[in-house]
Order: C-alpha cells, then structure tokens, then sequence
C-alpha cells in the first residue's frame, strides 16, 4: 500500500511574477483511512451572484489574464515535486476554444535548476493573490484531469493571511485533488492547525464503473458557508465537513481565501513518474467560477422585527450601493424582506447587508452594498439570542441611540444585551 508521508509544513518560497506576491503552501493529500460526513447525492446550490469568473477565453497561445491570475515560477523542494514552473505562456496557455492548458512537460529549455539538480519537468502554477479573495460561496471548476503515474493536479485555495499567520496557520481548502495512481478518484480536503499534512480532514470521490478523470470533462465544487464545507463532482456531494469533525481544533475557515490552480509532476504523495508515464500532460480548464447563491442556498427569509416593534427596512426601497439600513414601521414590502443565507450574507432587494468601508468599530454604519464575498457582508443570526452579529467585527446589529423612530440608523456596536440589538426573524 502506498504510504502517504506527512508533508513539511510549509513549502520552500516560490519565486513569483510579482514582488509583493505571497510566500505560498502547496496542497497536501488527504489523511489516509479519513472518515467522511457524507451527504446524500444531490446538486450544489445554484449559481446567484458571480463574483469571479473566467472562461478562458481568447487567441490560442495567448497568456492567461494578468488582471485575474499571478503566474508563479520556482520549484518546491518541500514537497519533493519535480517540476519547475515556468512564467508566461510556456506552460499556461489559452487554446483558442475556450479553454486554459496547463502543460507538464519533460524537458528543461531554460536550464531550470531544482532541489534535487538540473530540472526534468516544467510546469505551471496560478493564484489570484493580490487579485480575488472570496470569503464563502460556490467555488467551482470545469476541467479534464491528465493522466499517468506521477501527475498531481490540483484546484485548491489559500488563507489571503498566510503571510502574516503563516501555514497552515492559514487554512489550506483542497477543493480537488487527483493523483495519477488513482484515474478515476479525487480528494477534497482541510487543512489547519493541528490537521495538516496527511492529518487532513477529507475524503474522496470515485467515479463509477472504472471511468477515469482523464477520459471526459468534471465539475469540481465546494458550497462554503459559516461553519460548513460542502464537496461535489458534477453535482454529486460526496462530503460535508464541520467544525465537528475538528475534535476540538481550530475551524480556520471563516475569513478570505484565494485560488489556485496547478499541474505538479511527482511529490512524497504521487510519487515520481515511470516508465509509463506519458509526456506531456495537460490539464485542461474550461471555467473556474465563484458565485453566492440565492439565500446562500436555502436560507430563511422574512422580514427582522427590532427595536419599538419596526422593522428592518432598506431606506425609500433604493438599491443603490451605500442607502442606509434602518427602523421602519412593518409594512410588508421588499425593501423589509430579507435572507439569511447560508453563505453567511443577509439579503434585501438583490444586495447585501454591508458594514460601511467594512469598518469594525463601534459605530460603524450599516448599509446595502452589491454582494462581494467580504468580511464586511458576513453575519451570523442566533435566533435564540436574536443577535445578528458581523462576524469580523464581532459586533453587534444595534440601533443607533436605541432609537425606534421611522429613520432610525443601524450601526455596528458591541454586544450588550440590550433591546436595541435585538431583531426577530418573522417568515
């Protein structure tokens, strides 16, 4: 049996295109024997509001967006890859179709040096640091895997605070990983403090009837919500995972992450390629996409009753981004019908509750904002304490002066207690 060895707990610095680019971890396996929280099959929650997409669309040989994606370059001697990522378009490139080709290769035009000598593969490797972070959501992509022993590709995501918290400190979600051992299985993993390495939290999909990834296209998802991490290939949930399956460690999965997209050739977990392996390999991308989802994918929905018995209403039914949230008397309308999604927003007229300049302080004004994946539009509703909380903050929905007058503002404050900060969710 294959035996997976723990992973170093952070890779060797890869140099990047950019200077202020992070320092960055690589994705690590699954625990092997990982018991998964299965769900029964079913869709992931449907597309509402896309935050970032890209459809690779372009002149074949063209390189992928430089406004969307940072393109790394170096080797990682942690993990014992045996690849070099390369800049440009010498192993990321667009084909004309709709579609990103990162290529694996068995050559070394450039005389790559590697931890181990001169290089024997290249490769490429993207992230949207610096460009796209997304906190919760729908995160998906559209792909057809390579294969052989040795490959490793992987679309997984990064805490945006890896540099200042380090990893896996920073949390580390593998929304997809495959390894040419395996064709026709995937693995969906957490990674954090106390769980790294091959003590990850995962499990792994199979497809059925002997097909392999490398044979045809696949949806690799994740619904993200507060406290909840839910896997799916092609609609199918396969895991569900919790702060629950953590045993008491840290859920580090509350806060922004960015993408990654990468084709690595052997590593501790692969293993090195062989005779049978096959130059060169492609991974094949024709979409990544993140969205919301409406309600964040079933919330509840009513109207929130306040403070003098008003109602939480959005001011004069506006949508335009910044109009004041505040008390009003109940009547009935959609600027008063919110919903508490699943993907931690809470929703009015299409828009999102916001903390205005995603300010954290008391009195810190609440708002409506377009729906942006920011800490700033993410809140927790307890009906039994009936708080709406934002979570970065940690502070409060309150109304400001304990005001119950038509107009009165909301504000962000720290929790009290208080009348003035008690909303009830009436469907």
């Amino acid at each position: 049996m294959f035996v997976r060895r723990r992973r170093h707990p952070f890779r060797q610095a890869v140099l990047v295109a950019t200077a202020a680019a992070a320092v960055l971890a690589v994705p690590l396996p699954a625990a092997a024997g990982a018991a998964p929280a299965l769900e029964p099959g079913g869709s992931a929650a449907a597309p509402y509001a896309v935050t970032f997409e890209d459809n690779f669309d372009g002149p074949a040989g063209s390189a992928v967006d430089g406004g969307k994606w940072l393109t790394e370059t170096g080797d990682n001697v942690n993990n014992h890859e045996r690849q070099y990522y390369t800049a440009g378009n010498a192993n990321a490139a667009l084909d004309g179709q709709g579609n990103l080709v990162i290529t694996a290769r068995r050559e070394n035009p450039g005389n790559y040096q590697c931890w181990y000598g001169r290089c024997e593969y290249t490769s490429a490797r993207l992230n949207t640091s610096g460009r796209f972070t997304t906190t919760y959501g729908h995160v998906e992509a559209r792909m057809k895997l390579p294969r052989g022993q040795g490959m490793w590709p992987a679309f997984w995501m990064l805490g945006n605070d890896i540099g200042q918290v380090g990893w896996p400190a920073s949390g580390e979600i593998d929304v997809m990983e495959n390894v040419g051992f395996e064709p026709g299985t995937v693995h969906g993993t957490l990674h954090g403090p106390g769980y790294s390495g091959s003590g990850g939290i995962g499990a792994g999909y199979t497809l059925p009837g002997g097909q392999q990834f490398a044979d045809a296209f696949h949806t690799f998802a994740m619904d993200w919500s507060p406290n909840r991490i839910t896997w799916s290939v092609d609609g199918n949930v396969y895991q569900t995972r919790t702060p629950a399956d953590l045993g008491g460690r840290d859920w580090v999965f509350d806060k922004p992450f960015f993408l990654i997209l990468n084709l690595a050739v052997g590593g501790y977990w692969p293993g090195d390629p062989d005779g049978s392996t096959v130059f060169p390999q492609r991974l094949v991308v024709d979409h990544v996409r993140v969205s919301t989802s409406d309600g964040g994918g079933g919330g509840d929905s009513g109207t929130f009753t306040g403070p003098g018995g008003k109602c939480l209403d959005v001011a004069g039914a506006n949508t335009a981004n910044g109009t004041a949230v505040q008390l009003y008397d109940c009547n009935g309308t959609s600027a008063q019908r919110w919903t508490v999604g699943t993907d931690g927003t809470i929703r009015a007229l299409g828009k999102c509750l916001d903390a205005a300049a995603a300010g954290t302080t008391n009195g810190t004004r609440v708002q409506l904002w377009d729906c942006n994946g920011t800490g700033a539009q993410r809140w927790s509703y307890n009906s039994a304490t009936r708080d709406i909380v934002n979570l970065p903050a940690d502070k409060c929905l309150d109304a400001v002066d304990g005001g119950t007058a038509n107009g009165a503002p909301t504000q962000l404050w720290t929790c009290t207690g208080a009348a003035n900060q008690k909303w009830t969710l009436n469907s």
